[in-house]
Order: structure tokens, then C-alpha cells, then sequence
């Protein structure tokens, strides 16, 4: 590949050399290698198990009622795209409305506040796209 005409830079390496066995030194590689492994295991089962249980145990506070993230009207629906869409024109508040119900706060949902969190306009423009993608790959015959 090089074309080297002359004095060579670099000294070869003999081949004896390379291949030193060196006993005492592969047992400590094996050894920590093992114990290493070993150990990352039990800290990712802890990792994991830690995990899930947080997750078990606060998954009815975010998920309780998929049915408040689906509360929605036309209207509703007409003013959040037109507030994505052109944030700049947005007059109101940007802020969650809440109410007090039984001496707890609690948010009110998106039929009656425009900046409530909702699943049906994803849920929507999801299945739109399946419909689509669907519509023009027929076409094209794929």
C-alpha cells in the first residue's frame, strides 16, 4: 500500500514475544473478570427488582383513570389543534385549571381545561397515520 523506499520507522516485534504465557496473570484476569460479572449481576437484579416495585407501587397514581384522558368534545378537540398549531395566537392561560373535591386538589379534565393533558388526539393521529400508510402502500402495491 505504502511504497517505502529506504529506512523503515518502525522496528518489527519478534514472534516469540508476542506470544508469553504468563500464568499468574491470566488467573487474576479470569478471576476479576468472573467477579465482576458476578457482582454486576446482582447489582442489575437489585437495579431491576428496585425498579419495578416503584413502579408497581405509583402506577395507580398516574394510570388510575384512563378515562379522564379521553373526556374530550369537537370543541375541545378544534382548540387544542389550533393551539399546537399556532401557540402565538393562544390569549389564555398556560397553566392547569384545579378544583378542590373532598379536601384534595385535583385537576380538572381536558373537556373543561383546554391545557389538560389527553390520549385521544394521539390516539387519533396514530390510527390516521396506520390508515394512511396502509391507503398508499396498497397502492403502490406493497
Amino acid at each position: 500500500m505504502y511504497k517505502n523506499s529506504g529506512f523503515q520507522s518502525r522496528m518489527p516485534i519478534p514472534a516469540a514475544s508476542c506470544q508469553q504465557f504468563d500464568p499468574v496473570g491470566n488467573v487474576l484476569y479470569e478471576a476479576g473478570s468472573d467477579f465482576i460479572i458476578n457482582e454486576f449481576g446482582a447489582c442489575k437484579e437489585r437495579i431491576i427488582e428496585s425498579g419495578s416495585q416503584y413502579f408497581q407501587s405509583n402506577i395507580s397514581r398516574y394510570l388510575s383513570s384512563p378515562r379522564y384522558y379521553f373526556q374530550v368534545n369537537d370543541e375541545y378537540v378544534k382548540n387544542k389543534l389550533k393551539m399546537v398549531m399556532f401557540p402565538f395566537l393562544h390569549k389564555g392561560h398556560w397553566m392547569r385549571s384545579m378544583e378542590a373535591a373532598g379536601g384534595e386538589f385535583s385537576f380538572k379534565p381536558p373537556i373543561y381545561d383546554i391545557n389538560a393533558p389527553d390520549l385521544y388526539i394521539p390516539m387519533m393521529a396514530f390510527g390516521t397515520y396506520l390508515v394512511l400508510a396502509g391507503f398508499f402502500l396498497g397502492i403502490n402495491g406493497k
